[in-house]
Protein backbone atom coordinates (compact mmCIF):
# COMPACT_ATOMS: atom_id res chain seq x y z
CA UNK A 1 0.00 0.00 0.00
CA UNK A 2 1.44 3.36 -0.98
CA UNK A 3 1.67 6.05 1.71
CA UNK A 4 -0.83 8.90 1.56
CA UNK A 5 0.54 12.26 0.55
CA UNK A 6 -0.57 15.69 1.68
CA UNK A 7 -1.63 18.48 -0.65
CA UNK A 8 1.60 20.36 0.16
CA UNK A 9 3.76 17.35 -0.71
CA UNK A 10 1.88 16.84 -4.00
CA UNK A 11 2.40 20.49 -4.94
CA UNK A 12 6.08 20.36 -3.95
CA UNK A 13 6.63 17.27 -6.10
CA UNK A 14 4.89 18.92 -9.05
CA UNK A 15 6.90 22.13 -8.53
CA UNK A 16 10.09 20.10 -8.92
CA UNK A 17 8.88 18.90 -12.37
CA UNK A 18 7.82 22.28 -13.85
CA UNK A 19 8.52 22.42 -17.58
CA UNK A 20 8.75 18.63 -17.92
CA UNK A 21 6.47 16.15 -19.69
CA UNK A 22 3.78 14.42 -17.65
CA UNK A 23 0.89 12.08 -18.33
CA UNK A 24 -2.38 12.55 -16.43
CA UNK A 25 -4.93 9.74 -16.17
CA UNK A 26 -8.25 11.07 -14.84
CA UNK A 27 -11.33 9.14 -13.79
CA UNK A 28 -14.27 11.12 -15.18
CA UNK A 29 -17.00 8.89 -13.77
CA UNK A 30 -19.30 6.34 -15.38
CA UNK A 31 -16.33 4.21 -16.42
CA UNK A 32 -14.82 7.03 -18.48
CA UNK A 33 -11.07 7.53 -18.20
CA UNK A 34 -9.21 10.31 -19.99
CA UNK A 35 -5.46 10.27 -20.57
CA UNK A 36 -3.66 13.47 -21.47
CA UNK A 37 0.03 14.22 -22.03
CA UNK A 38 1.70 17.58 -21.98
CA UNK A 39 4.15 19.92 -20.32
CA UNK A 40 3.61 20.87 -16.69
CA UNK A 41 3.21 24.60 -17.14
CA UNK A 42 2.42 26.01 -13.70
CA UNK A 43 1.24 25.23 -10.18
CA UNK A 44 -1.14 27.42 -8.23
CA UNK A 45 -2.42 27.15 -4.63
CA UNK A 46 -5.30 24.83 -5.59
CA UNK A 47 -4.64 23.59 -9.13
CA UNK A 48 -1.92 22.65 -11.59
CA UNK A 49 -1.88 23.35 -15.33
CA UNK A 50 -0.48 21.29 -18.19
CA UNK A 51 -0.11 22.51 -21.78
CA UNK A 52 -1.44 19.68 -23.93
CA UNK A 53 0.84 18.12 -26.52
CA UNK A 54 -1.57 18.47 -29.42
CA UNK A 55 -1.55 21.19 -32.09
CA UNK A 56 -4.34 23.21 -30.49
CA UNK A 57 -2.12 24.62 -27.75
CA UNK A 58 -4.87 24.10 -25.19
CA UNK A 59 -4.27 23.72 -21.48
CA UNK A 60 -5.94 21.47 -18.92
CA UNK A 61 -6.17 21.89 -15.16
CA UNK A 62 -6.70 19.57 -12.20
CA UNK A 63 -6.78 20.11 -8.46
CA UNK A 64 -4.44 18.60 -5.91
CA UNK A 65 -7.51 17.14 -4.17
CA UNK A 66 -8.12 15.01 -7.29
CA UNK A 67 -4.63 13.56 -6.93
CA UNK A 68 -5.06 13.08 -3.18
CA UNK A 69 -8.34 11.15 -3.64
CA UNK A 70 -6.89 9.02 -6.49
CA UNK A 71 -9.31 10.46 -9.08
CA UNK A 72 -6.23 11.60 -10.99
CA UNK A 73 -2.96 9.72 -11.43
CA UNK A 74 0.20 11.51 -12.53
CA UNK A 75 3.09 9.87 -14.32
CA UNK A 76 6.32 11.79 -14.90
CA UNK A 77 7.70 10.98 -18.35
CA UNK A 78 11.37 10.73 -19.16
CA UNK A 79 12.77 12.95 -21.86
CA UNK A 80 13.40 10.98 -25.07
CA UNK A 81 17.02 9.95 -25.51
CA UNK A 82 18.75 11.13 -28.68
CA UNK A 83 19.99 8.33 -30.90
CA UNK A 84 23.73 8.11 -31.05
CA UNK A 85 25.55 8.58 -34.36
CA UNK A 86 27.17 5.14 -34.03
CA UNK A 87 23.87 3.26 -34.41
Amino acid sequence: MKPKMSIDSIRTKLDSHLGKRIKVRANEGRRRISVKEGILENTYPSIFVIRLGDESGRAATWSYIDVLTDSVEIQFLEEPQEASADS
